[in-house]
């Protein structure tokens, strides 16, 4: 399985990034993502301030295919 790779783009914009449906409005744990430049960058939704991660294609597709099977 691919790690996250250690990615510099700049982040998205902040219209980019988007909440599963399953988050609901309770402001629970939940995280953004934003595909942008190559990457896909995640941050927590509660704490914005903190840098997001970037993982590249390869690395995203492999962990949405595994997560898929539960």
């Amino acid at each position: 399985m691919n790690s996250a790779q250690p990615l510099e783009p700049a982040e998205p914009a902040a219209s980019a990034w988007f909440r599963s449906s399953y988050s609901g409005n309770e402001g629970g744990e939940c995280v953004e993502v934003a595909a942008a430049h190559g990457a896909v960058h995640v941050r927590d939704s509660k704490d914005r301030a903190v840098p997001a991660l970037a993982f590249g294609a390869d690395a995203w597709g492999a962990f949405v295919a595994l997560v898929s099977l539960r």
